[in-house]
């Protein structure tokens, strides 16, 4: 849903992350924004960031360069620090073309990196459009999600059902090399630019896992994740949510209605290998088991509470319903906000593996000139008040899937959930 602002006419969206979800419009008199959870600089140079993104800075020369970077960071010290220095000797020395709108979005890159923190990133009109296209959920290519861990770009989980979990990949994989060529300096949308493409195609992943080198080819297809599946099976219903959309809750709803009606009382929820959505679904999911007022989560910046979510009411599951939520280390972001919500509020047991440790929130800010800005702006915490980033949220029953068991298709996890009732 839209929320109102006043700030300087521009409208907020709120949106979890699947370091990737939900798509918006950019036009040339306003910027939206949204706000993601997937995955502090110095004043001037994010005002410069943000200055550059929204068109007032022009890459004519690197004259006007210095003089609006100077202005847009007030350093008189900024434009004489290199940078015209650097751009005399390029323009001198290099053999080759220069392009003006490259070394811009380069400026732009290298202004939002400097933060250092690899969930805030500037994304070009390109990797923008993949940011939008992962949130509907339909796109080519081969359905893993990515994140970034110490500077290297990382599988957070196969999505279930796609060519790359079909050819098993893993998470917590490392990519080192993509088609031959080196990853270790991308990005991770620049990485995803790589690795997606037409279907039929392929694309080979170098990687490292548990120390060894692991070389995959993987033929791309057209990857359409679904939001949620539910069945009734021996006795149990089971709501798999393979991601957070703008579906999610309404798909949720019908299938609890339909096991109420069937008289189940036992339920299983997997988000394993859930890497996220939007967060309004996760607000919306946590409250077909919560009391209307619950909390949700909490937002804090600064260690101070920013706001926090509650149920709304649109309750199915009473407190006779027995629930386990299945978690694994690809459950990330919204998926951890559920488990999170549940298991505080006493509603859910957690059984599988620690999750993967996203306790960020980021804004996401579609600009006016092309591309968007994703930018840290809070942490998130569980109703009782912890933060999960980094560390995760640890199952009550911790029970490993092995790579034995994924080869002969068994599921301890599922088994054990059906036994704990």
């Amino acid at each position: 849903m839209w929320y109102a602002s006043t700030h300087k006419n521009k409208r907020y969206k709120r949106v979890s992350d699947q370091e990737g979800v939900v798509g918006g419009t950019s036009g040339k008199n306003n910027s939206t924004f949204k706000y993601v959870l997937m995955s502090a600089a110095a004043v001037g140079l994010f005002g410069f960031g943000y200055a550059a993104g929204n068109g007032s800075v022009q890459l004519n020369s690197v004259d006007s360069v210095a003089s609006k970077l100077s202005e847009a960071v007030d350093d008189d010290d900024l434009a004489t620090s290199g940078l015209q220095e650097i751009y005399d000797e390029l323009r001198e020395n290099y053999d080759g073309e220069i392009s003006d709108e490259e070394l811009l979005d380069g400026l732009k890159k290298g202004t939002v990196a400097a933060v250092g923190d690899s969930y805030t990133e500037f994304l070009n009109e390109e990797a923008s459009a993949e940011f939008n296209a992962g949130l509907d959920g339909t796109f080519e290519g081969i359905g893993a999600e990515l994140s970034q861990e110490d500077g290297f770009v990382m599988v957070v989980a196969p999505i279930k059902g796609t060519p790359a979990d079909a050819a098993g990949v893993r998470p917590g994989d490392i990519i080192v090399e993509i088609d031959g060529e080196s990853s270790t300096e991308l990005t991770v949308f620049e990485a995803v630019q790589k690795i997606r493409g037409e279907k039929d195609t392929e694309v080979v992943l170098t990687m490292i896992r548990d120390r060894e080198r692991v070389v995959i080819p993987i033929v791309r297809g057209v990857i359409d994740i679904p939001s949620v599946e539910h069945r009734i099976e021996d006795g149990v219903g089971i709501i798999e949510i393979g991601r957070f959309g703008s579906d999610t809750v309404k798909l949720v709803e019908d299938a609890a209605a339909e096991i109420v009606a069937a008289d189940v009382t036992d339920v299983i929820v997997d988000v394993r290998n859930n890497p996220g959505g939007l967060l309004n679904a996760a607000v919306g999911v946590s409250g077909v088991w919560l009391d209307r007022g619950a909390v949700v989560l909490e937002e804090k910046r600064d260690g101070e509470t920013v706001k926090s979510y509650k149920a709304t009411g649109n309750t199915v599951f009473g407190p006779d319903v027995q629930t386990v939520v299945l978690i694994n280390e690809g459950s990330a972001s919204a998926s951890e906000i559920v488990a999170g919500a549940l298991k505080d509020n006493g509603r859910a047991t957690l059984i599988g593996e620690t999750s993967f440790g996203k306790g960020s929130v980021q804004q996401l800010i579609d600009l006016q000139s092309g591309g968007a800005l994703k930018v840290t702006i809070a942490r998130w915490f569980t109703p009782d008040g912890k933060n999960i980033d980094q560390e995760g949220i640890a199952p009550d029953q911790e029970v490993v899937l092995t790579d034995e068991d994924y080869e002969a298709e068994r599921d301890p996890q599922l088994d054990a959930a059906k036994n704990s009732f």
